[in-house]
């Protein structure tokens, strides 16, 4: 079976935000090999959730929850109701040491490509400047210490409109 894409989250299946692990999913109760492996807000905690029944909005509906809260999209009021929803209930979240932040831009919210160290954000410095001088930390601490999986993780997004890159960190 092919797997799914999500247009918020087209690297996921290369971010450990799903893990090969035989089980039966939560939301389908059919057989599965990949599970995922984030945050997925409800009342009953969820065994197993597998990419498909996120994909087609399966998941969030038989389990009455979400994969990202919608409080924590920047700028919600400025993002169509039919965007909100996409992202919140058919996007797999990311790994973080706090809640998500999902950023936007264009009045859309952006693609997550991936957790981003000081390397990763280099060619887009230019295009991450606001992000970076917005940021309770020294530019220079910020440089110096951004990691994948580290203390201080960056994680890098792009806009589906004007392809500008922005940069969200998170800290332990």
């Amino acid at each position: 079976m092919e797997l799914p894409h999500f247009k918020y989250s087209p690297n996921a299946f290369s971010l450990n935000i799903f893990v090969e692990e035989e089980g039966i999913c939560s939301a389908c109760d059919e057989e599965r090999n990949i599970r995922y492996n984030s945050s997925f807000y409800s009342y009953e905690e969820q065994e197993y959730i597998c990419p498909w029944c996120i994909e087609n909005g399966n998941a969030a509906l038989t389990l009455d929850g979400y994969f990202i809260d919608s409080e924590s999209i920047e700028n919600p009021k400025t993002i169509n109701e039919d965007l909100i929803s996409e992202l919140c209930e058919r996007t797999p979240s990311y790994n973080g040491w706090q809640q998500e932040v999902w950023l936007t831009h264009c009045n859309q919210p952006c693609a997550f490509l991936g957790y981003a160290d000081t390397k990763t954000i280099e060619p887009f410095m230019e295009e991450l400047q606001d992000d970076i001088n917005n940021i309770r930390y020294k530019k220079e601490f910020v440089l110096q210490n951004l990691s994948k999986d580290g203390r201080l993780v960056g994680y890098l997004f792009q806009c589906l409109i004007c392809n500008k890159h922005r940069l969200h960190i998170d800290c332990d």
